[in-house]
């Protein structure tokens, strides 16, 4: 088990800090860097090749979102790459591919997945159901905390059918849609379906497989958020003078951001762990469980910790920690919170 980047991973970080590294901070969707992105090569790294892309898997994804988690950008990676694309490419066939992936290299096609439901988590039998006949149907039900809905072409939604739970795919302008709020202000929506039409049908596996891909990523965001408030303030505590002395050589100041950088490396080794298993075709399920309770349990009380040894410069709205932080409470949402993580990994035990 070895979790060195390999070259190609290296690369995509490389070229995804550049871009990432480049754009100016945004509210909402911000639709120019995702052209950047997209005119990079960064949307096309999980495309088929057959369709213009270089065919990878869900390590160069974790390449990518763990750099976007670092810069905390108001773009979909997450839901498209992440959620969108990897799951389709694996369980679709070519024409469903086709007709889904068609434009996500260009940065054309947002993808998004529906994963939570109003008393649910990433339900194992949702309570949204679809009527299927063929490779159509429709689907009925409510699924809340839909990131970038409005903006996407396509929609994921695992629901439950006669014979078992599977992964239906939408168009978001056939449901309803009613924006929510967000810690970092990016685009949210609860997706209200109601007859909705089915335009496809994922493979069996699908939704469980989506549930892991979905969390896969909201760990390498959270990793790369972290581990880049951990480089903020330390570079603030080596700088920042009080009393002839830097901050850094405080030992108070010093414990405490050693139980940060603690916080940051064990949440990076789960998180690699999951991605390199997710990569290499294994199942993922304890060690996702293991990274998405400490992210839940553990992240959040890590950037408090960050903003509290910034003092008020940690405030600042024009300053990256507060997106940062604002990133990590968004994903924790994802996670379903410290306290269901922990049953599921009780459960999984």
């Amino acid at each position: 088990m070895d979790f060195t980047p390999a070259e190609t991973e290296q690369e995509i970080t490389g070229l995804a800090a550049r871009v990432l590294g480049a754009a100016r901070p945004a509210a909402g969707y911000d639709a120019a860097l995702w052209k950047e992105l997209a005119q990079a090569g960064l949307l096309s790294l999980a495309l088929p090749g057959w369709l213009g892309g270089d065919g990878l898997g869900p390590a160069a994804a974790a390449a990518l979102l763990t750099e976007a988690g670092r810069h905390a950008p108001a773009v979909p990676v997450l839901a498209t790459v992440m959620t969108g694309v990897l799951p389709v490419t694996r369980w679709a066939g070519r024409p469903l591919q086709e007709k889904v992936l068609a434009g996500v290299g260009s940065g054309d096609t947002v993808l998004t997945a529906a994963l939570r439901e109003p008393s649910a988590v990433m339900p194992a039998a949702p309570a949204v159901t679809a009527r299927l006949a063929g490779g159509g149907g429709t689907v009925s039900g409510v699924k809340i905390g839909v990131p970038y809905a409005a903006e996407a072409t396509w929609v994921l939604v695992p629901a439950s059918t006669a014979g078992g739970t599977t992964v239906v795919i939408i168009d978001p302008a056939d449901a309803a849609l009613t924006p929510t709020h967000t810690s970092g202000g990016g685009p949210e929506y609860t997706l209200r379906l109601a007859g909705t039409p089915v335009a496809g049908v994922l493979g069996g596996g699908a939704a469980s497989g989506l549930y892991q891909l979905a969390l896969a990523g909201a760990c390498c965001l959270a990793d790369g958020a972290l581990a880049a408030a951990l480089a903020l303030t330390a570079g603030h505590l080596t700088a920042r003078r009080q009393f002839g002395r830097p901050l850094a050589t405080f030992q108070a100041a010093a414990q405490h951001i050693a139980d940060v950088c603690i916080t940051a490396r064990t949440l990076h080794l789960a998180t690699a762990s999951a991605c390199w298993r997710l990569d290499t075709g294994r199942d993922a399920g304890s060690d996702l469980d293991v990274a998405a309770y400490w992210l839940a349990s553990q992240a959040p009380a890590a950037l408090r910790t960050c903003h509290h040894l910034h003092g008020g410069t940690g405030m600042d709205a024009s300053y990256p920690l507060p997106r940062l932080s604002a990133l990590v409470k968004d994903l924790v949402r994802v996670t379903g919170g410290a306290g269901y993580r922990l049953d599921q990994l009780a459960a999984g035990v």
